[in-house]
């Protein structure tokens, strides 16, 4: 079988190198054969023995006809197949030389950008030796192609970078290497390809210069590290401002207050105030800078507590009245009583900007008043705070700017009303950095509204408690006799006791009002005069079992109240003491203005005076340690002034040996030849050593960054006042001191 096939194949072969014989050789074939039967078939018809008969070789003769018309049409039949597969394979064979010629051009293109293109591409054997370098390489070693092929070049290393490697084996690293043209950096991949079947693999390596990128990743690199190095500058410098100038307002502040506490003429008295506000005003603005480089410096820390909602809202209008009332204006804050007593959060971040955002309602506001409403928000545990204001407003195309760093709603604006434009970002920056956000509603010369909402959790620990019992005004009838937005907040407050809240503004539709019911209260504003005030207390003895007046701090002590009133309320008003009032039932005589009521961290610091506490006082500015004396003088203390570290270390020393060691050391952080946290940890190094009771030690700092905070706490001091030095804070830290031995002011 094998044999037959080998000799056809052979056969065909031979056929197609020589047609022209192989035609010859076929016609020889065929022609002897039907020439051979043909003269054998007459030959043998003519002779006599051949017994011929007619019809016999008629048939024949047919059947041989046939035979041959059968062989020339299947002859035929074949040819019309071969010719019609001639024609397909013509058509086939034009397809494959078109596709040929595309092939070829594809692969010259293909070798022209391969030899052409910008990356180095070079190809090695297992022994290292180059057998392809397109054209970039050449340029690159400054050789030609020839003289490259067949050798071991390598370019000269001048710094190798890290290198890695990919799942497919592929090897990616970058080099610094050495040109003709100069170092250039170059990003190689190397991994193993085989161009032809049997042969061993090549290693291709391509690369691509990436000089421009890896000198502009090493120069953003370099400037991200000097914008650190200028941030922790910048901090530095803050830092080192800050104290500079803490250190002079403490003396200015604090000695102004201790000039207005002698006699003083009334012109001396306003110029010893003006000292003491235009130096409270400077230090806002440190404090405002300060908090604004914690911000970009990314050091703004949230502290997580529960704190009482109402009672922080309600320190907040009470701490701006002063400045609202001496404007004329009305400030209210409203907390709606859904929300959770208690909530966790950073009160004190919270604080400094609804201070920002009411303090600025205050400043740009003429008439009318600021409201400061808490209820709600949109999402779950969110809580909603409103800061309304009447005045000026904000254009609509001031009001996206606004909160940005030193920007105001524009230059009249900040002529008329000064500022630095940082309140708001700042306050911005913190209530995202809380997770909520802070939105603007404004129109022109009607007003603006602030919206804060953050995220605040119930506090566990007074779930479902109530800062006051409700008083029960179902079905009671009261009558209030105001104007404004207090008088609204009031007014609605009532209506969520269930009282039946009537409120008018014009003191004679009240007094024409009174006689129609029996009214459970009548609350008058003050600001509707005395006399309209004592008129309508005394029309409604008959009618109302409450008559209460509404009074502001000023006005508490002009003069004594109306015989027909019951009591008294301050403004702002306190949801608690609006309760409480409206609780009781029996009408009571008319009380007179009641005394301030005692302070009672002037009572403690009293108590701590009448003691004669015995402190050490570490300072090295003059003015500072005049004012210690004087402050702690005042208080009834006892004191000894050191001027650097190692005079205090040396006095305590003294002290504790001659047995009347101090009952506090006051330290500043910043003195010559030791400072304040070095003198502190030597001191807890000897009372550990002798075990020796610990004497308190507060720190007197100018700093207040988290880090200096940190330090006086690892140096084992129990807490530390920031200068300017607040007397308030230093009462309370005295008074404190034997309560507790961890003291923050």
């Amino acid at each position: 079988m094998g044999r037959a096939f080998r000799i056809k194949v052979r056969m065909r072969r031979f056929r197609r190198r020589y047609p022209k014989i192989s035609f010859a050789i076929r016609s020889f074939f065929i022609f002897s054969a039907t020439f051979g039967a043909a003269y054998g078939f007459i030959t043998a018809s003519r002779s006599e023995n051949s017994g011929y008969d007619p019809n016999a070789f008629a048939v024949g003769a047919s059947f041989l006809f046939a035979l041959a018309c059968l062989g020339l049409a299947t002859l035929s039949m074949r040819l019309r197949f071969v010719n019609k597969r001639m024609r397909t394979l013509a058509v086939h064979n034009e397809a494959l030389v078109d596709r040929n010629w595309e092939l070829k051009e594809a692969e010259e293109r293909a070798r022209s950008l391969f030899e052409s293109q910008g990356d180095l591409i070079v190809l090695r054997d297992h022994q290292g030796r180059i057998t392809f370098a397109n054209d970039a390489y050449c340029a690159l070693a400054g050789q030609e192609r020839g003289a490259l092929v067949g050798t071991r070049f390598n370019f000269d290393v001048l710094e190798q970078g890290e290198s890695a490697r990919e799942s497919n084996g592929t090897r990616i690293h970058d080099q610094k290497i050495s040109t003709p043209l100069g170092s250039r950096w170059v990003a190689w991949r190397e991994g193993l390809v085989r161009l032809d079947a049997g042969q061993p693999a090549e290693l291709q390596s391509v690369g691509r210069d990436v000089t421009d990128r890896t000198e502009s990743e090493r120069a953003l690199s370099e400037a991200r590290d000097q914008a650190d190095a200028a941030n922790r500058a910048k901090s530095r410098f803050l830092a080192m401002a800050s104290h500079e100038i803490r250190t002079p307002l403490n003396g200015i502040i604090g000695m102004s207050g201790l000039l207005l506490d002698t006699t003083l003429t009334p012109e001396q008295g306003t110029y010893a105030k003006a000292v003491k506000t235009s130096g409270e005003a400077l230090m806002a603005l440190i404090e405002e800078l300060l908090d604004y480089s914690k911000i970009e410096a990314g050091k703004l820390d949230l502290e997580q507590r529960p704190f009482a909602l109402s009672t922080l809202i309600e320190e907040i209008t009470e701490l701006l009245a002063p400045r609202a009332q001496a404007k004329k204006l009305e400030i209210a804050a409203y907390v709606d009583e859904r929300l959770p007593l208690e909530v966790v959060g950073d009160a004190a971040r919270l604080r400094q900007v609804l201070l920002n955002l009411a303090g600025n309602a205050i400043k740009f506001t003429s008439t009318g008043g600021v409201a400061l409403i808490v209820e709600p928000g949109i999402w779950p545990n969110e809580i909603s705070f409103l800061v309304r204001d009447t005045g000026i407003g904000i254009a609509p195309e001031a009001q996206s700017r606004i909160f940005r760093e030193f920007e105001q709603a524009d230059e009249r604006v900040a002529r008329t009303y000064g500022g630095t434009g940082l309140g708001l970002a700042i306050s911005e920056r913190i209530v995202k950095r809380m997770g909520g956000r802070i939105t603007l509603e404004s129109e022109q010369g009607r007003g603006s509204t602030f919206d804060v909402s953050i995220p605040l959790l119930a506090s566990d620990a007074r779930a479902g408690q109530t800062a006051f019992p409700s008083p029960d005004l179902n079905g009671k009838s009261i009558l209030l006799i105001a104007d404004g937005i207090e008088a609204s907040l009031i007014a609605h407050r009532l209506e969520r006791w269930g009282a039946q809240t009537c409120m008018v503004a014009d003191a004679a539709v009240a007094e024409a009002l009174l006689p129609e019911r029996s009214w459970h209260a009548m609350l008058v504003d003050r600001a509707l005069g005395a006399e309209c005030v004592a008129r309508l207390s005394e029309a409604a003895r008959a009618h109302a079992t409450q008559r209460l007046v509404l009074l502001t701090p000023a006005t508490r002590h002009e003069q004594q109240l109306s015989a027909g009133l019951t009591g008294f309320l301050v403004k702002p008003l306190r949801a608690a003491s609006l309760a409480a009032r409206l609780s009781l039932t029996p009408e009571v005589a008319s009380p007179d203005l009641a005394p301030e009521p005692a302070d009672e961290t002037r009572e403690s610091s009293s108590n701590a005076a009448s003691k004669g506490l015995s402190i050490l006082v570490a300072e090295d500015n003059e003015i500072n340690a005049l004012l210690m004396r004087s402050l702690l003088t005042k208080l009834g203390h006892r004191v000894v002034i050191a001027t650097h570290g190692e005079a205090a270390l040396e006095s305590w020393q003294a002290a504790r040996s001659a047995g009347t060691p101090y009952d506090l050391v006051l330290m500043d952080i910043q003195m010559p030849q030791l400072d304040g946290i070095e003198a502190a940890k030597r001191i807890r190094t000897h009372e550990a050593a002798q075990a020796a009771r610990r004497t308190p030690i507060l720190a007197l700092t100018a700093n207040t960054l988290v880090e200096d905070r940190y330090a006086c706490f690892e140096a084992g001091m129990d807490g530390f006042l920031i200068k300017p030095l607040d007397r308030e804070k230093l009462e309370e830290a005295l008074a404190g001191l034997t309560a507790s031995r961890h003291l923050v002011a």
